[in-house]
């Protein structure tokens, strides 16, 4: 997969000599470059233009969402035919949990999320593991851990015309990956079933994935519209990432479990030597 420029317009001035240096110098080794430019001088389009001569997956940190919102748009609209895509932090509004010792007063967790920018962080995360033209535009949230790639990459589900599976043993692997079965209504990454067909509403897409089954064997793939339930895509292989970063396998948690316990008998001990008895 390549990247495809798209602009009403080619580069002009300094732009064709700061793309040829700074794409030069990639090529010759040099980790870190600066690209300098007044407001309105084209640094973005200048950067476009380099992403589409480097050719591999780029990373794009801004400072803050409303920045990160309009670079988004921007680069969408220069790689219509590529990933482009957003990853901010999902809070709309988070207060840490908190201990008062001197009044014994414990100050629950609350957050409130926004369930479209978690959709969109998702979708980032399954095209880098998909695909190669891609573009992640981010603010700072992204440099905070999510678990690791390759255990989110080892969980996904993959599916194809042909394949013999057992539907029971499709729907637990579903589940296994967090997507919740959902008869009634089928909201973002949940499933239904009904008689031989399996309808998933992926965790990063607005669209389901139909798939039908006759008797062990899958027989159909395709993606409709939410609404209308037209067919929009047909596949003959598909890819069911997990419905949430934070998937972990059982034998993780159970080492983790244990290591937690021994940890908290450590800082028992610990409290009570310090005499920290509402601790």
């Amino acid at each position: 997969m390549t990247f495809q420029l798209e602009a009403p317009y080619l580069p002009a001035g300094d732009q064709p000599q700061a793309i040829r240096k700074i794409v030069d110098g990639f090529n010759n080794g040099l980790s870190r470059q600066t690209l300098l430019g007044v407001t309105g001088s084209g640094k973005t389009f200048t950067m476009a233009n380099i992403i589409k001569e480097m050719n591999v997956p780029t990373l794009i940190i801004s400072h803050n969402k409303t920045l990160a919102a309009q670079l988004y748009n921007e680069f969408k609209g220069f790689f219509p035919k590529n990933a482009v895509e957003y990853f901010v932090s999902y809070y709309d509004y988070y207060q840490p949990e908190a201990y008062i010792p001197h009044t014994d007063t414990y100050i629950e967790k609350d957050s409130s999320r926004n369930e479209e920018i978690d959709r969109l962080r998702l979708k980032a995360t399954m095209s880098l593991l998909s695909r190669r033209d891609v573009i992640i535009v981010a603010s700072v949230s992204c440099i905070y851990g999510l678990g690791s790639p390759k255990e989110y990459d080892k969980l996904k589900v993959s599916i194809k015309c042909g394949m013999q599976i057992e539907r029971d043993k499709l729907l637990r692997s579903l589940i296994d990956i967090q997507y919740n079965r959902n008869d009634m209504d089928l909201p973002r990454g949940t499933f239904r079933v009904r008689g031989d067909t399996v309808d998933i509403h992926t965790a990063y897409d607005d669209d389901i994935i139909r798939i039908e089954m006759f008797g062990d064997e899958i027989e159909k793939i395709v993606r409709l519209h939410n609404v209308t339930q037209n067919v929009l895509e047909t596949f003959n292989e598909y890819l069911v990432f997990p419905a949430t970063h934070f998937v972990t396998p059982q034998e993780e948690i159970e080492r983790s479990a244990r290591e937690i316990e021994k940890e908290l008998e450590e800082r028992l001990l610990e409290l009570h030597t310090q005499n920290k008895l509402v601790e």
